[in-house]
């Protein structure tokens, strides 16, 4: 985390604020619907002391009622604001002279106006809490909940009662009503530790909220929903905190569109948008991020009730053979192994399964489950209880409110915990909260899924965690040699240009170790046929043009020139070409290139992204990574480890692992230039903004960087 960053605050510096024994309602009153009796209201069971303040009354609800919080007799650890905004400053000052533990601030109209006299409001709160020590929620919040001592410090009338469990979720939002909405998740048995908003965040964020709920005992996982913050390296610290104490973090994303890469210049650029970027930091702190807020919840539940998997493959058991195929489906999608049950799981799946049913994996038991109840438990047990897998799915096609089905619920839940596995529910009736819903979501074991899509995407996201905290995390071991990062700069700030030439990005791409075509500048028709024949013929011809980054684009390039007379047409055709190109390019001359042979054309670049620094990507090349968008994207530098693992997750992984004509290519080779390219990211964060390695061709252990792009920072960059 950057030095100027402030930490986050941990659990123990939250705790008077968020695990209050005491309360006082500031603005606290009798009239019904306002915010103070509202959380009158809410606090009317909470296991700690409540104090009403307001100077307008003696009592309220037959509590005594204090004119100030310097009367009450004790010093809170809470104080929730219910007053208007021209009054808030004036309390929290008070509250800080006091020793209050922190503040929440109802109150909105501060710098979400956009006003400067607002933001000014809002920096002086922040300036107390500074220099007082007075930890502040909000302003513009909903509030914050604690079920544990039902502390329900908010104005919202939760319905229903929000409860904890053995296994309970804390929500974090920076929305209060979404965190709210899905604070009622507690109506189909979601067990909830707390509800933590946000609003304005002028000092306690969501970096410490997840912070605080890292070393929360009461909670066993995090659901977020997270919109962006000005410091985002500090939500990564606090993601790491909650990783060492080994507690799953989920994250919604919001605003994930792609403005902020609309402008960029290379492809690199378009493919490492904002998104992207808080996509690749959540993954390497180890957090787990969805795509749908429909399923923060389910996937969060199914992490707080899940042991770690001790295993690679998953058993699916269905009464439904169209279930059972849908779930193959989505186990194929997501990548998780479906193995076969070994002779002795089979033999027992052969004794309760009928002759028209599937005696492997998916089990289809068929609908004789209704003759034969016990067959399906049999069935789960023999396939849970094997080591090959490391959890259960069962769809339930079909709500019934009959007590065989309750019956098969709670047994499914106690073979789970025998087992120590957990069994996933796939609710794929459209009966939404039908019989054995709430049964299922209130179980100490069972996972409930809304969709099979979710189910198996979370299984997935479970089964990465656990590798990732498995794994050992080896050292960044540099592998380019450390006087490039001088000699690189050197370079760069030399070049005249705003976005280097090919040639000149070359240059500097060499000083790190990557493979380089080498070439020839041409200034006229003859150099050009001159230099083809000493650098041998077949060979390629680019026009050298700082104002043309994308060559094939303004036709300027032509390959497999095999005859003098070859270069001699080519050279014509592409200084025609340039020339037609409005406004007018500056022209540096041709470049002469061996032509490179036949191979798999793969991108690697980087991207300085304004909050997250250097990003290296990797994926297919040439036009491929603009129409597949086959990519991996991490913060850089990236270990040898990591840079194997972003190419092994791509999709088009298949065509490196030798696919008809093409030889198989060096993974570790190419695993060590994608390396060698995130040191330069790296090193040169300062005075680059983009970086397009695109294509570089690999055949076999032949890996050659055929053309590049710089684009140095601060650059005004035009779309093309």
């Amino acid at each position: 985390m950057n030095a100027s960053m402030r930490a986050n605050y941990t659990n123990a510096e939250l705790s008077r604020l968020l695990n209050p024994s005491s309360v006082a309602v500031i603005g606290a009153s009798q009239r019904a619907g306002a915010f103070g009796e509202r959380v009158l209201n809410n606090l009317l069971n909470y296991g700690g002391r409540y104090y009403p303040v307001n100077a307008r009354y003696d009592r309220i609800n037959d509590l005594q009622c204090y004119k100030s919080v310097g009367e009450i007799p004790e010093v809170v650890d809470c104080a929730v604001i219910c007053a208007a905004r021209e009054a808030v400053e004036e309390i929290v000052l008070e509250c800080a002279n006091k020793g209050v533990g922190g503040a929440i601030i109802f109150a909105s109209g501060y710098s979400e106006t956009g006003k400067d006299d607002r933001i000014a409001q809002q920096e002086r709160l922040r300036a107390i809490s500074r220099e007082s020590g007075l930890r502040i929620v909000g302003p513009n919040c909903i509030g914050v909940v604690n079920t544990t001592s039902d502390a329900r410090i908010t104005f919202m009338d939760l319905q229903p009662k929000m409860s904890p469990g053995p296994r309970s979720i804390g929500i974090i939002s920076q929305s209060g009503a979404l965190g709210m909405a899905l604070g009622q998740a507690s109506s189909r048995g979601i067990a909830v530790s707390h509800v933590l908003t946000s609003g304005n965040s002028v000092d306690v964020d969501m970096a410490d909220y997840i912070s605080f709920l890292a070393e929360e005992p009461n909670c066993a996982a995090i659901a977020c929903v997270f919109e962006g913050m000005a410091e985002p390296q500090r939500i990564l610290a606090a993601c790491d905190t909650a990783w060492r104490a080994n507690k799953p973090v989920v994250i919604f994303k919001m605003a994930s569109g792609e403005q902020g890469a609309t402008a960029a210049m290379s492809h690199t650029g378009s493919l490492a948008g904002s998104h992207a970027a808080y996509q690749a930091a959540f993954r390497r702190a180890g957090a787990i991020l969805v795509e749908d807020y429909e399923h923060l919840l389910e996937t969060a539940a199914f992490l707080a009730k899940s042991p770690a998997p001790r295993a690679r493959g998953v058993a699916i058991v269905a009464a439904s053979g169209g279930a059972a195929i849908m779930a193959a489906d989505r186990a194929e999608q997501h990548g998780v192994d479906l193995p076969q049950p070994n002779d002795a799981v089979r033999a027992v799946l052969e004794q309760h399964v009928p002759e028209f049913g599937a005696v492997r994996n998916p089990c289809d038991v068929t609908a004789q489950v209704l003759s034969n109840p016990s067959s399906f438990t049999e069935c789960a047990n023999a396939l849970l209880g094997c080591s090959d897998y490391a959890a259960l799915v069962v769809p339930s096609s079909y709500a019934a409110p009959s007590p065989q089905s309750a019956a098969r619920i709670a047994s499914f839940d106690q073979l789970s915990g025998e087992n120590g596995k957990p069994i996933c529910m796939a609710w794929i009736t459209e009966w939404m909260g039908g019989p054995g819903m709430d049964l299922i979501e209130g179980s100490q074991h069972l996972a409930l899924f809304r969709s099979m899509n979710n189910c198996f995407s979370t299984i997935q996201a479970w089964m990465w965690r656990e590798q990732k905290r498995q794994a050992a995390v080896p050292a960044h071991s540099r592998f380019s040699p450390a006087s490039a990062k001088d000699a690189a700069a050197k370079l760069i700030h030399a070049s005249v240009n705003s976005t280097l030439t090919e040639r000149e990005a070359k240059e500097v791409l060499a000083l790190y170790g990557v493979p380089v075509v080498g070439e020839a500048l041409a200034q006229n028709v003859d150099e050009a046929v001159s230099s083809a024949e000493r650098l041998g013929l077949p060979v390629v011809l680019k026009v050298e043009s700082p104002d043309l980054p994308h060559k094939t684009e303004a036709g300027v390039i032509r390959l497999n020139l095999k005859t003098a007379e070859d270069v001699r047409g080519a050279y014509d055709a592409v200084m025609a070409n340039a020339h037609k190109v409005s406004p007018p390019p500056r022209i540096n001359g041709v470049l002469v290139q061996p032509m490179v042979p036949t191979g798999i054309e793969m991108v690697v670049g980087a991207r300085v992204d304004p909050l997250f620094g250097p990003l290296v990507v990797v994926g297919l090349g040439g036009i491929l990574v603009e129409l597949m968008k086959d990519t991996s994207l991490l913060p850089a530098p990236v270990t040898h480890t990591e840079a194997l693992a972003m190419l092994h997750s791509l999709k088009g992984v298949k065509l490196l692992q030798g696919f008809r004509n093409f030889a198989p290519v060096d993974f570790s080779r190419l695993a060590e230039i994608v390396c060698r390219v995130s040191e330069f990211a790296a090193d040169q964060s300062e005075i680059i903004s983009e970086l397009d390695v695109n294509p570089l061709i690999c055949a076999g252990d032949r890996i050659t960087a055929v053309d590049a792009l710089i684009v140095q920072a601060g650059t005004v960059v035009v779309t093309h």
